[in-house]
């Protein structure tokens, strides 16, 4: 057998169906075996080698399984690395399969030659060249077993005349990792449940960690009268108007959130490693549960950590803890977040001339399904998505610990390859989505039906806001206007501009009836991202702007804050 079928039973023992890549002079030889294997992996020609680690890692994400991405050496290899990162800042399992110059000539300065294993050092759990064809068989299989083990980015740089060789077929054993489960000992299980029962205003913060076990996690904070703050990446843990949940943490985040975290006497750290210690408490307590041992305490210092399955250790919690009586703390945080929604009802509700973001997430709320997959660029929309779209049981996925700008269409598309019976849609901003606007037409191509939703302010106004925040006037962040809309109909999709409600709605109506990819380019006026709650020192900086007066003001909020109702309630 060549070496390049050696790839191919690699891919297929471990389940892998789509391989993003380009094709080129350097793979076009492992291109040929995935050609021969089109009806069991399907290569996805992207237009931009940075799509295609985006899309893997997006695959990675929602899917749990490895992502896979192939490209050329030299300047394809180059254009995979922010997308790699990405992977590796979100613990997304990816194989990265670069070419190379033949082997006889590395080391002579030859055409496209650029030193890899130097390029890949950073991003890389496991990278190796390989030297001969009888190497191919265990590298590969050992690029997956890393990626899948250590939750990272494996990289394998292939010589383009090493594909070729002929190699020893050898019978097929299974490289793919054995089904295991990890479970904290006893005794940290003993002092967990200590901490939990003399709690009297414990809160729980779940991340993408929990999203296994959601039932659990509403049992457990049921149980123990705790309401639960989420982590970005943990939005859809618990249904957004669950009556446990208070929304998200952070800049994105609700004032709910931030102030029962500020009251709390037991943090409760459930899949998530959290990393802004500004707005966790001051010196609660804390319990820390995770499945990477390398996560536990690290943002935040904790009295128990344990190390497993959230699903597994919140139901042995579940059949040892009894229902907790004193709920006061728990019926405050509630009724703080019923005065929140009403906040949030009168921002979406008033009149206004032009379209803002939260109005078009407020009206997206009526036209996604409960099962849709929600890709999500980074920017404004972040703030807007994880503070007006009230998730149900959708899926969502997001850049978060990169947060690069551009991972919205990829995702989307990653979505739609593999689960083609969903409703997919991508929430945009206009800069983020100009960056790979060209692999539109890879969603054209391969007849994708999914919404591309741009929210189109002609400007980058997250950092239009970050340079107001820094007291600095704003500086080259307005955009040239571009008509998304008509774009989509050159492309071969389809395309609506809309600049009213109305419109908005009979645009998302129609988009749901396509059978091709659609995007609803989205005119908004500005609108800063507020956060849920506002600090003195952004206020003091954002003193010529709105946050000095929402702080000084209270009745801006139109709500009271927790401290008050608790001293009501108790």
């Amino acid at each position: 057998m060549k070496a390049s079928e050696a790839v191919i039973e690699t891919l297929q023992e471990w389940n892998v169906n789509h391989v993003y890549g380009y094709p080129g002079d350097s793979v076009n030889n492992l291109i040929e075996e995935l050609r021969h294997s089109k009806n069991d992996i399907y290569f996805i020609q992207v237009r931009h080698e940075e799509v295609a680690a985006l899309a893997a890692s997006a695959e990675a994400k929602f899917t749990n399984n490895v992502g896979v991405c192939v490209s050329i050496g030299g300047p394809g290899a180059i254009h995979l690395l922010n997308g790699m990162y990405d992977a590796k800042a979100d613990g997304a399992p990816m194989v990265v399969i670069t070419g190379q110059i033949s082997d006889y000539l590395l080391g002579t300065d030859n055409f496209q030659e650029v030193n890899l294993e130097r390029l890949f050092d950073d991003v890389a759990v496991f990278h190796h060249r390989v030297t001969s064809g009888e190497q191919m068989a265990p590298l590969i299989k050992q690029a997956f077993r890393e990626a899948s083990n250590k939750k990272g980015v494996a990289v394998l740089t292939v010589p383009d005349n090493i594909f070729k060789e002929s190699i020893k077929k050898t019978p097929l054993r299974s490289s793919v990792k054995p089904e295991y489960t990890l479970f904290p000992d006893k005794e940290s299980i003993k002092q967990a449940v200590s901490l939990i029962q003399k709690a009297k205003k414990p809160v729980i913060l779940a991340g993408k960690g929990a999203l296994k076990a959601r039932t659990e996690l509403a049992e457990f904070a049921e149980k123990i009268a705790a309401p639960v703050v989420v982590s970005l990446r943990g939005k859809g843990v618990l249904p957004d108007e669950h009556p446990l949940n208070l929304g998200n943490l952070g800049q994105i985040g609700t004032k709910p959130s931030y102030e029962a975290m500020h009251e709390a006497d037991l943090l409760l750290l459930i899949g998530t490693s959290f990393p802004y210690r500004e707005f966790l408490p001051e010196s609660a307590p804390a319990i820390q549960l995770d499945i990477n041992p390398n996560n536990i305490g690290k943002w935040y210092p904790v009295d128990v950590g344990l190390i497993g399955s959230a699903k597994e250790v919140l139901f042995r919690f579940n059949e040892q803890l009894s229902y907790k009586n004193d709920r006061e703390f728990l019926r405050a945080c509630q009724e703080n977040m019923q005065n929140w929604w009403k906040h949030i009802e009168d921002i979406v509700t008033t009149k206004r001339d032009k379209l803002q973001g939260p109005d078009v997430l407020h009206t997206l709320n009526r036209y996604i399904e409960d099962d849709a997959i929600l890709s999500v660029d980074v920017g404004n929309i972040t703030a807007w998505t994880a503070r007006f779209l009230r998730m149900k049981n959708q899926q969502f996925i997001i850049s978060s610990w990169l947060a690069t700008m551009g991972c919205g269409l990829p995702g989307a598309i990653a979505a739609k390859l593999n689960e083609p019976d969903k409703q997919v849609v991508a929430i945009c901003g206009d800069g983020g989505f100009s960056m790979v606007m060209q692999d539109f037409l890879t969603a054209v191509k391969y007849q994708l039906p999914m919404t591309i939703i741009i929210l189109n302010n002609e400007k980058l106004g997250m950092i239009k806001y970050e340079q107001e925040l820094i007291g600095n006037i704003p500086y080259e962040t307005d955009l040239e206007n571009v008509n998304f809309g008509k774009f989509a109909i050159t492309c071969g999709g389809n395309g609506f501009h809309v600049n009213s409600v109305e419109e908005l709605e009979a645009a998302l109506k129609a988009a749901k009836n396509q059978q091709l990819p659609t995007i609803i380019d989205v005119e908004i006026e500005d609108r800063a991202p507020l956060p849920g709650k506002i600090e003195w020192d952004q206020a003091f900086s954002y003193s010529k702007h709105l946050w000095k007066k929402l702080v000084e003001n209270e009745r801006e909020w139109d709500m009271p804050p927790l401290k008050t109702i608790l001293k009501r309630l108790f």
